[in-house]
């Protein structure tokens, strides 16, 4: 799409974008109230798709899902201490437990970390870094 026609719609584009500001709290997150109010926005849009990928409302709730994760990758601070401290905080944040790491070690080897009685592998590292997003380093 060029500029020259683009410019052209944006009055139409201003009028459509203020009546769906105006039934739908639909903008970036900014702070922690932005991050609850879309959080309920995407629960309410995922029970009304769920999992229909021909729902005409799937691609908000694909919009407003990378938003919220977007959001939770950068508010996330992860805090300088023992790679098994970090996994425990990561797992509190991210309301996870030691069985939704199944993907990446068993419950046995996960709770052996977290029990200080087993170091993180560097292959169960490299996987936790990319689940969380975070520098592999945080669990070295």
């Amino acid at each position: 799409m060029n500029a020259d026609r683009l410019s052209g719609q944006v009055p139409d584009i201003i009028e459509a974008w203020a009546a769906l500001q105006h039934k739908v709290y639909l903008k970036p997150i900014r702070d922690e109230q932005d991050y609850q109010n879309m959080t309920l926005l995407a629960n309410g849009l995922a029970h009304h798709v769920n999992d229909d990928a021909q729902n005409p409302l799937g691609d908000l709730y694909g919009i407003i899902s990378d938003l919220i994760e977007v959001w939770e990758i950068r508010s996330v601070a992860v805090p300088k201490a023992e790679p098994r401290e970090v996994l425990r905080h990561l797992l509190e944040t991210h309301h996870l437990k030691q069985k939704d790491l199944a993907d990446i070690a068993s419950p046995t080897v996960v709770s052996d970390i977290l029990a200080g009685r087993r170091a993180i592998s560097k292959n169960v590292a490299k996987a936790l870094s990319a689940r969380f997003h975070i520098n592999v380093g945080a669990f070295l």
